[in-house]
């Protein structure tokens, strides 16, 4: 149990720090940045939508008892969003009096977002490091791999909302440490994980959703262009494909769990079909 927890400890941190690969940025000079801002928001876009339609929808749905709880959560996740950034904007409205927000509620919300996500992958490594080292090391690999264009995606996002280069970058290691916090829950829970993140990965598929669909999108409608609604587009699909690109691998973390369920369920069928043939006196007068 100790050697897990030092190892699943050390997973998440070095996925929180995957949120700094944003610090290649900070190089580079603020006209750049701005001009290649709307290439980060498609990016986005395409990973926020490609993780909620490829991963965390079709894992809810292959998890749940009910496939109308699912949707239902999923819902939940939109309308919550909905109301979150509503309340942002009144928020954030009533503070200004009337000036001009220097920094857009989309930001706060990305935040919000991630950092739930971030939780999510904390307590799905957490619950994987229990059932063994060597799925633990695979599902962290499969999340780092997930986390790195949806990080640098996040990272555009806030410097369009108006945060500066520092502080979009120590903002979104704040949303990444979630993560620890994730895990840790994940070790005293134990195998009631499951339960929660049977709720929560539908709800985080819903708010990707809102976000994509109501707040990044609609940005990159306000630049008409044909060339870069071109590149949108393309960039869009380079999200989306990065997404299902990760399938093959995550699968293989997915089917080594799958394997072992697989054999202890069939250990049980084979004890309980010889039961069924030889009742308990025969099989010791067999052995």
């Amino acid at each position: 149990m100790t050697t897990a927890f030092i190892l699943s400890m050390a997973s998440v941190f070095a996925i929180s720090a995957i949120s700094l690969i944003g610090v290649f940025a900070l190089s580079l000079k603020e006209r750049m940045l701005r001009s290649s801002l709307f290439i980060l928001v498609s990016l986005a876009a395409g990973a926020l939508l490609g993780d909620a339609f490829v991963h965390l929808i079709p894992e809810a749905y292959a998890e749940a008892a009910s496939p109308l709880s699912v949707s239902l959560a999923i819902l939940a996740g939109v309308l919550g969003f909905f109301v979150i950034e509503k309340g942002l904007h009144w928020h954030h409205h009533q503070g200004i009096e009337g000036t001009e927000p220097s920094v857009h509620p989309i930001g706060k919300l990305i935040l919000f977002s991630d950092g739930v996500h971030n939780f999510i992958d904390g307590l799905i490594i957490g619950a994987s490091y229990l059932v063994s080292v060597e799925v633990g090391i695979a599902t962290t690999i499969a999340v780092i791999l997930h986390e790195i264009p949806q990080e640098i995606g996040d990272f555009g996002v806030l410097i369009h909302a108006g945060y500066t280069k520092v502080k979009a970058l120590w903002f979104n290691f704040l949303s990444a440490l979630a993560s620890v916090f994730g895990a840790v829950l994940a070790f005293i829970l134990g195998s009631s994980v499951e339960g929660l993140t049977l709720w929560l990965i539908p709800i985080a598929a819903g708010g990707f959703i809102y976000i994509a669909l109501s707040d990044l999108i609609p940005e990159l409608h306000k630049d008409g262009s044909l060339r870069h609604s071109a590149l949108q587009f393309l960039w869009i699909l380079i999200g989306i494909i990065s997404m299902i690109a990760l399938l093959g691998f995550e699968g293989e973390g997915h089917a080594h769990g799958a394997d072992e369920a697989h054999i202890e369920e069939h250990a049980e069928e084979e004890h309980t079909h010889l039961e069924e043939e030889h009742p308990p006196h025969e099989i010791d007068h067999i052995d």
